[in-house]
């Protein structure tokens, strides 16, 4: 080989060395906070990057026995809401009457198409107001369709967390009992809790954030995970990216505590697990099996993976059939 071609070649490595460094430093780029405009409406929320990483998840040193063993997990990068999902964001997906008033261009018939609960009879607030405010009182299967009326908006695979996500989100880096440190009085700082709530729900991002630029992580409304509850999952977790999908309707995962919450229950590694007293009534004619708990201390906060999965995972997510309670 001549000197000429070894140089050509050289030359042509590095110019393709020079793109794979170009292409990865745009990727990188575009992994950013976010505002997030639902198409057709004023509606925005805001999406905050979650950086790739390594955590301890679980306490060996708490008291309750499901958050041990301590576990080393590791995760990819995520966006998480910096808020939790509000009702002026939630009522588009819940009232396709609504949703057609305030749009300011047709749905599309896929979106119309949507399969959604039959509007509640019952106040869906609690009395506690909409304005500003967490969505609350929706099970994990109202929750994910709420997810995949977003996709079918943006285009965006929206879905909820899984419950390593949710604790390493949380902490921020951390390795305290909160992402502040261990003293649960500072609480009133940072979170709407039952020592200062007044009983209610409260406007979101009204108290400081974690270093990751989440509100209201702890407090206001317990948020859904993906998860299925299993006092024994961290004895035989993955370390990669683990999740538990739900095969059975109780327990699931669900994470942060709320305003009915008080301080010294909360915790970055505490599991709270739904039940089924929270379904004895179901604010819905005819009655239903899946969309509305009487939960008005419960609702969502939503992710976005760097790396999406496959058309069909995605599709596989959202269309998956919901667990019958009877």
């Amino acid at each position: 080989m001549s000197t000429f071609q070894r140089t050509f070649i050289f030359l042509g490595f590095l110019g393709f060395a020079g793109y794979l460094v170009s292409f990865i430093s745009n990727r990188d780029s575009l992994f950013e906070a976010y505002t997030q405009k639902i198409p057709g409406t004023q509606v925005t929320f805001e999406m905050t990057p979650i950086p790739e990483g390594e955590f301890l998840m679980g306490n060996d040193n708490s008291n309750n026995q499901d958050e041990k063993p301590a576990h080393k997990v590791k995760l990819d990068s995520f966006w998480m809401g910096t808020h939790e999902v509000t009702w002026e964001a939630f009522e588009l997906f819940l009232d396709k009457n609504y949703e057609l008033a305030i749009s300011e261009e047709p749905i599309g018939e896929i979106v119309d198409g949507l399969s959604r609960p039959s509007l509640p009879y019952l106040d869906m607030t609690f009395g506690m107001g909409k304005e500003g405010k967490p969505a609350v009182g929706m099970t994990q299967y109202g929750a994910i369709q709420y997810c995949h009326w977003l996709y079918l908006k943006t285009g965006i695979f929206y879905r909820l967390p899984t419950e390593a996500e949710w604790e390493y989100a949380a902490k921020a880096g951390s390795n305290s009992r909160f992402f502040f440190g261990d003293d649960p009085s500072k609480l009133i700082d940072y979170a709407w809790i039952k020592e200062n709530s007044k009983e209610s729900t409260q406007k979101i991002g009204t108290k400081k954030p974690n270093p990751w630029g989440l509100y209201d992580i702890y407090g206001n409304v317990l948020e859904w995970t993906y998860d299925l509850y299993d006092p024994e999952f961290y004895k035989k977790s993955n370390s990669l990216n683990p999740q538990n999908p739900p095969v059975r309707l109780y327990s699931r995962v669900v994470r942060g505590g709320s305003f009915a919450t008080a301080a010294d229950e909360l915790s970055a590694t505490k599991r709270f697990q739904t039940s089924p007293d929270w379904k004895r009534i179901d604010p819905q004619i005819p009655k239903s099996q899946w969309w509305f708990p009487e939960a008005p201390f419960l609702g969502i906060r939503i992710v976005r993976p760097l790396n999406p999965p496959s058309p069909e995972l995605i599709k596989n997510y959202y269309t998956a059939s919901p667990i019958t309670d009877y």
